[in-house]
């Protein structure tokens, strides 16, 4: 159905494909329960101070945006890069001349926050070649959809499983390595570190990679303008110390997070609330139910 639906989207003039997708977004809250669950307890813990009912509109709204996000890529397919380019504008580009000049090198730490997907082609605009770490989506019919137009940006994809090695040869060869950092992380991968005042397991391996090659991180995200269009806004850039210990690897962690929650409360309902942020708990701790 999620195929038949993309395939029609793709279609469709942007609007109508922008209509259809949350349309979809109602259909998966409507049938999902369990997520439609998960997605309502996430923003809770983010946001006690809010009435019920506000909430719920964050978290449906969350929902919706996900169709869009899924019609839009069908559209981008079927456009020139340059028609998807056209609606997107860029600030702070002048954040990554300025640490690639000097270093040759970045990572980018962004999140599943807006149309997350395009910024696969923007990177053209900033003129240096793009790495991009993925892990596998857990939808299949969504995920083929997203290689094609990963694919179509002409990036560099690296597997999240083994991506040690493919990562420190991009960054040797002047690439950004682009990491979504906003996923729980096992307790073996991750560190712990507040996000929306409660701690999360996060994955250390931007942090360490940071360190370990000092290389700068520049965070960066994407949100979609009341108008329709896109706007990419990058962070200045966090600077690694020398220092290698575990404390500092969580410092820099904890940096990145930071800047990913000041980041979806700027723009609540286009984050993912469906995905169990908050699943992995420190030794000791009983997950929340």
């Amino acid at each position: 159905m999620v195929t038949s639906i993309a395939g029609l989207a793709g279609r469709l003039p942007l609007p109508f494909a922008l209509v259809l997708g949350r349309r979809l977004g109602d259909l998966v809250w409507l049938l999902l329960r369990s997520r439609r669950r998960l997605a309502l307890a996430n923003v809770a813990v983010a946001f006690p101070d809010l009435p019920a009912a506000d909430r719920r509109q964050i978290a449906r709204r969350s929902f919706q945006h996900l169709g869009m996000v899924v019609a839009e890529v069908c559209r981008a397919l079927r456009d020139p890069v340059e028609a998807t380019l056209d609606r997107v504008n860029v600030d702070g580009l002048e954040y990554v001349k300025g640490v690639m000049a000097v270093h040759g090198r970045a990572l980018l730490v962004s999140a599943h926050l807006g149309n997350w997907e395009l910024l696969t082609l923007a990177y053209r605009v900033s003129g240096f070649p793009l790495s991009v770490v993925v892990r596998p989506l857990d939808a299949p019919a969504v995920a083929g959809v997203m290689r094609r137009l990963r694919a179509a940006g002409g990036a560099n994809m690296i597997a999240k499983r083994d991506a040690l090695r493919p990562v420190l040869e991009a960054l040797r060869g002047g690439h950004l390595v682009a990491i979504l950092l906003d996923q729980n992380a096992s307790r073996r991968e991750g560190v712990f570190v507040p996000f929306f005042g409660r701690l999360a397991s996060t994955s250390r391996s931007v942090a360490t990679l940071a360190i370990r090659t000092g290389t700068p991180i520049m965070p960066l995200f994407i949100r979609r303008e009341p108008d329709g269009r896109h706007r990419i806004t990058v962070r200045p850039p966090i600077m690694p110390n020398a220092a290698t210990s575990d404390d500092a690897v969580t410092e820099l962690t904890r940096r990145c997070t930071a800047a990913i929650e000041t980041a979806v409360r700027e723009a609540p309902d286009q984050w993912l609330w469906m995905h169990a942020r908050w699943r992995t708990r420190p030794a000791g701790e009983r997950r929340p139910s």
